[in-house]
């Protein structure tokens, strides 16, 4: 399958609403250096904010951001600098806007870049529209997409009002990765995947998004989100979708993008009894945090997909913080033979394995024999290893494809009120958050879940296969 990625107007500026924040000092900087040193970047770039700086005050906020990367090109920076313009002023003002058209000048097909708070989202697309700034242009919105499936509604239709869903670009940089593509790419590339794909042979799917630290100083912002919608709701949903899609029946992106819908559309609305909601002993002591918060700092579910091919497969999902690794996973096990012939025959199924970070495998387990007389044998792993040291971050990916216009990685309307219809009701019926060590992985509840399927898989901190030194 190849998903075409083709426009024919690319955006001829790119407005940031926000430059002067943290995302576009650790993110969003870096990945247009990247840009503009590999020739993917020759466009005006004008920050928007409302901090009281200059254009020479950006200029040295890019310069710091740039300078934390290590090693880098003096000529190419300087060039990168060239490109900034600026606008200080306050969303809500028109003379804002009427600034920012000046500063666009000649500009036709801007990309409006929203690395700005979700409450100012409405405000801001409101005024571009009101300003004309939004004719023949482009909106990038930064994750996430509403806080409920009423908010996500609310949003979608002020953005509708201004730009076509088409100029509608809702950023997840986890779909920039390139091992999230690589799920699509060797799903729908080999032939030998797609009889064994489907409820006849697989047991369960495990997705585990796990992290070592905690919230970091961002007490504040985590207590109002929440393990469930800040990575569930988003980033392992939509591996859910890549790995339970139909194949498209054409090469074009709304083609792959319908499929994918569909996948949010056949979840079954979970129900309190299908998720687990953990907080790390510690949590209610960050600055920022309310006391006695419920916030859930871990999360684990059981999810069904109500189609012809899943029908009665549970997928577990689960992510949280002070976790033991760094690490997401991808674990299909597959079902056991249908007879036992050989006594330790059902001791380890097959599997399929995708490590997603800090680095790249696919591992197919099997059953081995040991040499000798009896019939004993060994789970052993197949490995497909790629480090990729020159891989694209996933914003300059992403960044790059909405400046063209092409909207294969980005989320439809349709897809992410699917997706929160599947959360709605336990974002609020939901039993207690249960305590659980730092370190550790996660509540015990957690494995009650999964009890029936043989336990969680839990990622290894070590590198695959051993003997191998990966750049992480």
């Amino acid at each position: 399958m190849s998903v075409q990625k083709t426009t024919p107007n690319p955006s001829d500026a790119l407005v940031i609403f926000g430059a002067t924040g943290d995302l576009a000092h650790k993110k969003i900087f870096p990945s247009l250096y990247a840009m503009v040193k590999r020739g993917a970047l020759n466009v005006p770039i004008i920050g928007v904010a409302f901090s009281n700086w200059t254009l020479e005050n950006l200029k040295d906020r890019v310069k710091d951001s740039i300078q934390k990367m290590g090693e880098f090109d003096q000529e190419t920076l300087n060039k990168l600098l060239s490109l900034f313009r600026y606008v200080d002023g306050e969303y809500q003002h028109p003379e804002t806007f009427k600034a920012l058209k000046e500063a666009l000048g000649n500009s036709t097909c801007p990309a409006h870049y929203l690395a700005i708070p979700p409450s100012l989202f409405a405000t801001v697309i409101k005024s571009l529209g009101e300003s004309g700034l939004a004719k023949c242009a482009r909106v990038i919105v930064e994750k996430p997409f509403g806080r409920d499936l009423a908010s996500a509604q609310e949003l979608n239709r002020a953005a509708q009002a201004v730009f076509p869903e088409s100029s509608i670009f809702r950023i997840d940089h986890f779909l920039g990765k390139e091992e999230i593509e690589n799920i699509l790419y060797f799903r729908f590339a080999n032939s030998f995947l797609e009889p064994l794909w489907n409820h006849h042979y697989i047991s369960s799917i495990q997705i585990t998004h796990c992290e070592s630290f905690g919230v970091e100083g961002r007490g504040k912002f985590y207590d109002s989100v929440g393990c469930l919608k800040d990575v569930i709701q988003n980033h392992l949903f939509q591996i859910v979708s890549l790995l339970a899609m139909e194949p498209p029946a054409t090469p074009e992106v709304e083609s792959y993008r319908s499929e994918k819908a569909k996948v949010f559309q056949a979840m079954r609305p979970l129900k309190a009894d299908d998720l687990v909601r953990g907080q790390f002993i510690g949590y209610q002591n960050e600055p920022g945090v309310a006391k006695n918060s419920d916030t859930e700092t871990y999360c684990a579910l059981r999810l069904f997909i109500d189609s012809w091919r899943w029908s009665g497969v549970p997928w577990y999902l689960r992510s949280g913080k002070n976790l033991p690794v760094n690490a997401a996973e991808i674990f299909v096990k597959f079902k056991s033979p249908p007879q036992k012939l050989f006594a330790d025959s059902d001791s380890q199924s097959n599997s399929l394995r995708f490590r997603l970070a800090p680095y790249s495998v696919i591992a197919l387990a099997a059953r081995v024999k040991r040499p000798g007389e009896k019939f004993i044998g060994d789970q052993k792993e197949l490995f497909l290893l790629d480090a990729q040291p020159e891989k694209q971050a996933p914003y300059e990916r992403l960044l790059g494809d909405a400046l063209a216009g092409n909207s294969a990685l980005f989320t439809r309307q349709d897809a992410v009120e699917a997706a929160w219809a599947t959360l709605d009701d336990v974002l609020t019926d939901h039993h207690p958050a249960h305590p659980y060590k730092p370190g550790t992985w996660g509540p015990e509840e957690a494995n009650a879940l999964i009890a029936l399927h043989g336990g969680w898989h839990d990622p290894t901190p070590r590198r695959d296969p051993a003997n191998l030194k990966v750049k992480a």
